[in-house]
Order: structure tokens, then C-alpha cells, then sequence
């Protein structure tokens, strides 16, 4: 009979120990089932796995200035400065998560109490009898101590969902540090575009003030008609009317780029014309799966399934018993002339208990059952983040190509439309074109020009925007 007890007692120790054992174990991440991607639509699909991600922003974009106001702006961009003021508070979280499994301990310095029972009560009677007095007094000094015992691992648990608190704000800031290094780009490329267009506006304005010259001495001479200096008038005014816009979107621009950078807003410096600027030649993608390493809205996605693998730990293990000890020690008397009396004054008490819950409204259930739906959404949220990374990717690749194209097209039409106008100037001298056709020829010019210009930029944006979707800006 005592060897069938021993042998039950071995078995219930065993059982426990395994139980614990892979109770106490936080569950580990080993990646999300999802149909792979072998590349991005329009990809080149002989390109190595190198990826234009790994590229510094100071070796990516060549321009001196722009390389300048990008790491002002990461020095001094107020945002950027509150997400790593975030990153100390979630770090504060973490270190206090490594002591859960420290015991707890408070002192109580000094507590002095009176105690003034019914007379007619047992313990009123007995005061007055040995005593002498209707009142108690009573004088304490102590240490109270409580641990709860990590048998389960919730405690590890809920350390391992500080962590990820905290590594979710460090990729919190390498987003915003790839967002600023865009809006950065674009801003400093759109000011190049404005630029560009005042520069386009003004020469025209130049050429139609000249051409507005000469057809009032013309008209002086007699050799031209009121009208055609008149047509030229409206010429000129519709050009002049866009130098005053384009001077104040110059303007506003520079504000929004001296905020981003953290400046007052004023002036910005520009060492290159849009025209100077060359784009890229090598624009490597790497593989879809790389995203993962470089794009911190896709590591913060998968952090968040990791998190709620410890939720739902730490929601199973809370439906086991909980051993808690306690203990308490210190001086206690009655009189306060003996209340550091040594040792008599001494006492101490330690409990231990185990609290198995049994009945909780369903709470715990509830809890385990929410956390397990939770883990299923951050798993779809991941797997809707990936699609959308490789969608912003492939979007990006497209734009490059087809404004590539537009590109190529627009440097034609600026080709042609320039000699379009020294040829309708040239045949209206010797009066084999109307002043009609002159204005239409400068008009087209115009146009043309602008539109270059705004296809130019909106490639290099393309560019900065696949530099982005890929992850690069916070290396």
C-alpha cells in the first residue's frame, strides 16, 4: 500500500512538473503561412536580391543641400524627438516587466492605534479587568514581503510583451524617420519644380516683352496693326499672371520645409536646378521577403502577432493556481516605552497560499478565447500589410517606367516647339505667317515647358517613392 501511495506521489510530481514545464514556455513565433511572392509586378526577374533599401539616404541622393536638410531634419524634426521620447517611456515599462519576479516588499515605518471596546463586550471586560483601562493601545513597526511564484510563466509572459511594447516603438520611429526622409525629398524636388517653372515663366515673359517691343515700332512704321500688339498684350498678361502664384508656392513651400527640418520657417538654400538632377540608374529591388527586414510598418505587423502569442500565455496560464507567499516581521507592544524593546518586542508570520480559480463569471475563458481571435487578426493584418507593401512597390515601379517614357516624350516636344517659334518668327517677318500663328507657337512653348518640368519631378518623386516602399530612410 505505501509503495501504490509512493508510486501515485511520483506520478502527481511528474505530471506537474511536465505540465509546468510547458506551461511556463512562451509560445514562439515561427512565421505566418501566406502564399510566397516571388517578385514584384513589372520586375525585372533577373535582378539580384540586392535592394536599394540598404542605401543610406547620403549615398542615395547625390545633391550636397538636400543631403544637409535631411539630416537637420532627423536631428531636429519635433515628431521624430516625441517617438523617441516614446521609446524611453516604453523602455521604463520593460525594465519594471524584469521585476515581476522579485518580491515585493514595504515597510511600515510606524503605525500607532487606540482601541476603545464596548464595556458590556468580552473584550471590553477583559481590558478592564487586566488592565485596568477601557482602552488598548498598540504600537507597530514592520515589513511586509509578498512573492508570487512564476510557475505557470505569466509573469514571463507579460515581460515578453513589454519587450515587444517596446521594440513596436522603435519601429514606430524608423517610420517616421522613412516618412520624414520622403517628405523631406519631395518637398526639397517640388521647390526645384517651382523653381523651374518661375524660371520658365520669366524667360517667356522676357521673349514676350521683346516681341511686344518690337510690334509697337512696327506699328509706329506702319508696318503692323494695333491688333496684333493688342493679341500680344493678352499674351504677355497671361504669362505674367502665373510669376506672382508661383513666387508665393516658392514661398510656402520653403515654410514647409524649414518645419520639417526643424528651422524657423525662411529661406532654403539650392545648389541644383531640376534639370541638373539625375536620377538613379541603379534601382535594385531585392525580393518581396526582403521587405520584411527593411519595412518597419511590415516588422511592427509581425511584432504584433508575437505579442499576442504572450497574450494568449498569459491568458492560459492565469486559469492555473497561483502560489502566493507572504511574510511579515517587525515590533509590536502595547506600551510605547516597550516598543523597541529587544527581543521581546520581536514578531514575524509567514503564509502560503495556493488559489486555484474555479468559478469567474467566465472571465478567464473569455479572456483566453478574445486573446486567440486577437492573434487571427494580427496575423490578416500582417498578411494585408504585406500585400499593400508589394501593391506601394510595384506602383512605384510603374510610375518610373511610364513617366520614363513621358519623359522622353516631353524633351521631344520642347525640342520641336523651340523651333516651332524661331521659324513662326522667322515667316512672320517676311509676312508668310499671321501674329496669330506666332502666339499659339509661343503659348505651346510655354506649355510644353511646364509640362517637362512637372514630369521631371513627378519621376524623381516616382524614384523616392520606391525608395521608400522598399524600406529605406532610417538606416
Amino acid at each position: 500500500m505505501k509503495q501504490i501511495k509512493r508510486n501515485c506521489w511520483y506520478s502527481v510530481v511528474f505530471l506537474t512538473t511536465v505540465i509546468g514545464a510547458n506551461a511556463c514556455r512562451v509560445p514562439h513565433y515561427t512565421g505566418t503561412e501566406m502564399k510566397p511572392i516571388d517578385h514584384f509586378r513589372n520586375q525585372d526577374e533577373h535582378e539580384a536580391d540586392s535592394s536599394i533599401a540598404k542605401i543610406s539616404y547620403r549615398d542615395f541622393f547625390k545633391d550636397e543641400m538636400l543631403v544637409a536638410l535631411l539630416d537637420s531634419a532627423l536631428k531636429k524634426n519635433n515628431d521624430l524627438k516625441v517617438a523617441l521620447k516614446q521609446i524611453e517611456f516604453a523602455s521604463e515599462g520593460y525594465k519594471q516587466s524584469k521585476w515581476l519576479n522579485v518580491p515585493l516588499v514595504n515597510a511600515n515605518l510606524a503605525n500607532m492605534g487606540i482601541n476603545r471596546p464596548s464595556g458590556n463586550s468580552m473584550n471590553g471586560m477583559m481590558a478592564s479587568q487586566f488592565m485596568g483601562q477601557k482602552y488598548t493601545m498598540d504600537y507597530t513597526s514592520s515589513i511586509q514581503i509578498s512573492w508570487e511564484a512564476d510557475i505557470w510563466g505569466k509573469l514571463n509572459g507579460q515581460k515578453q510583451e513589454s519587450l515587444v511594447d517596446l521594440l513596436k516603438t522603435q519601429e514606430a520611429v524608423r517610420a517616421i524617420k522613412t516618412r520624414l526622409v520622403a517628405e523631406v525629398v519631395q518637398g526639397y524636388y517640388n521647390l526645384l519644380l517651382l523653381d523651374r517653372q518661375l524660371e520658365i515663366s520669366q524667360r517667356n515673359l522676357a521673349f514676350a516683352d521683346s516681341t511686344l517691343f518690337i510690334l509697337n515700332k512696327q506699328v509706329e512704321l506702319g508696318l503692323a496693326n494695333i491688333l496684333s500688339v493688342q493679341q500680344q498684350e493678352v499674351t504677355r498678361d497671361q504669362i505674367a499672371k502665373r510669376i506672382p502664384a508661383l513666387e508665393a508656392g516658392i514661398q510656402v513651400q520653403e515654410n514647409a520645409l524649414s518645419i520639417l527640418v526643424g528651422e524657423v520657417p525662411g529661406p532654403v538654400k539650392r545648389t541644383m536646378r531640376l534639370d541638373q538632377v539625375e536620377s538613379s540608374a541603379n534601382l535594385s529591388l531585392g525580393v518581396p521577403a526582403n521587405l520584411l527586414s527593411y519595412r518597419p510598418d511590415l516588422r511592427s505587423s509581425e511584432l504584433d502577432i508575437r505579442r499576442s502569442l504572450a497574450t494568449i500565455h498569459v491568458a492560459r496560464a492565469s486559469m492555473y493556481p497561483n502560489l502566493n507567499i507572504t511574510a511579515q516581521g517587525g515590533l509590536n507592544a502595547f506600551k510605547a516605552n516597550n516598543w523597541f524593546n529587544l527581543p521581546g518586542s520581536l514578531f514575524a508570520a509567514a503564509t502560503g497560499t495556493i488559489v486555484q480559480p474555479i468559478l469567474n463569471g467566465r472571465q478567464l475563458k473569455t479572456r483566453l478565447e478574445q486573446s486567440k481571435i486577437a492573434k487571427d487578426q494580427m496575423e490578416l493584418n500582417f498578411k494585408q500589410t504585406m500585400l499593400k507593401a508589394v501593391g506601394e512597390v510595384s506602383d512605384a515601379l510603374i510610375q518610373i517606367d511610364k513617366l520614363g517614357e513621358q519623359l522622353e516624350t516631353s524633351n521631344l516636344q520642347v525640342a520641336r516647339s523651340d523651333k516651332l517659334v524661331q521659324n513662326a518668327m522667322l515667316l512672320y517677318k517676311f509676312n508668310e505667317a499671321t501674329y496669330l500663328e506666332v502666339i499659339v507657337a509661343q503659348t505651346n512653348r510655354l506649355q510644353v515647358e511646364l509640362d517637362q518640368a512637372t514630369v521631371k519631378a513627378q519621376k524623381i518623386n516616382a524614384i523616392t517613392s520606391l525608395y521608400r516602399a522598399l524600406g529605406g530612410g532610417w538606416l
